[in-house]
């Protein structure tokens, strides 16, 4: 929405004209522009919200597909909006798309968690973060002004993203369900044993290993159903996940990188970029991410969620305490700015190799099968609200505390590190039950743990 902005502000106030016979009024155009950019984040809500139920009734593999139909359609309204001389279409379309983030993201997740064979399981969680990068720098590619960023061009660049959505969709009509969604869920041994085998194409004995740690995993919830999100937050047996889920969730908006992306251009100006030479470095920021968040998706397997998470928040927050000196002092001296720079480009990496990578992993990681949906939209939830928060509060805070404002997200920052380096065991390597069992340890301290739905039956008493 960023490079069509002014496009779709000028279409806004000709519909408005057009209709009423009079301008739309300054306050009228800004209230919908503020409603076309926050209706994605209630939309996000609302997609996770159903990332709970829509997976557990239809399947991974259908909630998908599912998902598809939703941002096509959105597509559609994106396309026929200036015909139709309708800004709502937009707005619908915005909501349309956001639902489609909100779910597709946890319901991807989920696919890819119950799929991936231990060994992979990081890597392959991570595709996801792989692909949000890839697809905000192609969206940052084609709307550049000489592309699709025109005045002819711009509703075919808001439905673009129907393509993505038209190319999975038909692309999923090859794919299995998700093995552990057919063994656990369904309780259907063949459907899963086809289902590793096309997925994996390994050998038998590793198959009979994993479907050993389903058969536990069944055993233990006890023909449990899937949870809801209430009882994420209730039960003991699951509140240290919860707890090492929250953070780093909040902490995507939280560590304050919406804060160093809003005062990239600031920074450029000062060291004399022409404005209209920043889209190109901004290019450069979303290269910068991908690459990174690459970079995290061939090492978590390797380094660990733990270490990737905690260290990734410790040097954020070092970086971002240089940053508020340096852009305090920026005028003592005409290199400073070019300093800040590359401080701006050192936090961006930092953040794509840990805190934007390895939260993808956690729900998948933490939770066992009647759990999982329901803390992934727990995730999901908190990473809406939490991005609606910041870009309803942020402009306000940083209006009042200039580039003080990064205090808030050090101090954020240093609380995760803290959190995440001396209480949270390491999941790399380990199955979901083995995972469950160095949680019981913490949900459990000082007690011996009692059978609730079968979480505690395999714990490891203290």
């Amino acid at each position: 929405m960023t490079s069509p902005a002014k496009h779709i502000q000028n279409f806004v106030n000709q519909t408005w004209l057009s209709r009423y016979g009079v301008p739309v009024g300054d306050s009228t155009s800004t209230l919908i522009w503020s409603f076309m950019v926050s209706t994605l984040c209630v939309g996000g809500l609302a997609g996770s919200f159903h990332g709970r139920t829509l997976p557990v009734k239809y399947g991974r593999k259908t909630a998908m597909q599912i998902n598809n139909v939703v941002a096509i359609l959105a597509a559609v309204l994106m396309m026929f909006s200036r015909m139709a001389n309708s800004f709502e279409m937009i707005l619908i379309g915005r909501f349309m798309y956001g639902y489609n983030a909100g779910l597709g993201i946890n319901v991807h997740l989920m696919y890819l968690g119950e799929s991936a064979p231990k060994r992979l399981r990081g890597f392959l969680s991570l595709t996801s973060s792989m692909y949000l990068s890839c697809g905000k720098l192609l969206g940052q590619v084609i709307g550049i002004k000489d592309l699709m960023g025109t005045e002819d061009l711009w509703p075919y660049l808001l439905a673009f993203s129907g393509l993505p959505a038209i190319l999975q969709f038909l692309l999923l009509l090859y794919f299995p369900e998700t093995p552990r969604y057919l063994y656990i869920d369904k309780g259907d041994e063949e459907g899963c044993k086809k289902a590793l085998r096309w997925l994996w194409q390994e050998e038998d004995v590793n198959l009979k290993l994993e479907l050993e740690d389903m058969r536990k995993e069944r055993e233990s919830a006890q023909a449990e159903k899937a949870k809801a999100m209430l009882d994420v937050f209730r039960s003991r047996s699951v509140r240290w996940q919860m707890l090492a889920l929250l953070i780093p969730c909040a902490g995507l908006q939280f560590c304050g990188i919406n804060a160093i992306y809003f005062y990239a251009f600031h920074i450029f100006r000062e060291s004399g970029v022409a404005d209209e030479k920043m889209q190109y470095l901004s290019l450069g920021i979303g290269t910068t991410e991908l690459i990174t968040v690459t970079i995290c998706a061939f090492i978590i397997d390797r380094a660990g969620r733990k270490k990737l998470l905690g260290f990734g928040y410790l040097f954020m927050g070092i970086m971002m305490s240089v940053l508020i000196v340096m852009l305090t002092l920026k005028d003592l001296y005409p290199w400073m700015p070019y300093l800040n720079i590359a401080l701006l480009f050192t936090v961006i990496c930092v953040y794509g190799l840990g805190p934007s990578g390895g939260s993808m992993c956690l729900p998948a990681d933490l939770f066992l099968q009647v759990w999982r949906p329901a803390a992934f939209a727990v995730g999901g939830v908190i990473n809406w609200v939490s991005l609606f928060a910041i870009g309803m509060v942020f402009p306000y805070v940083v209006e009042g505390m200039g580039q003080f404002c990064f205090l808030i997200f050090v101090g954020y920052c240093t609380f995760s590190a803290t959190f995440m380096l001396y209480f949270i065991p390491e999941t790399k390597g380990k199955t979901s039950m083995e995972i469950t069992e160095d949680f019981n340890k913490l949900n459990f301290k000082n007690s011996s743990p009692e059978p609730e739905n079968g979480i505690g039956m395999f714990a490891t008493k203290l």
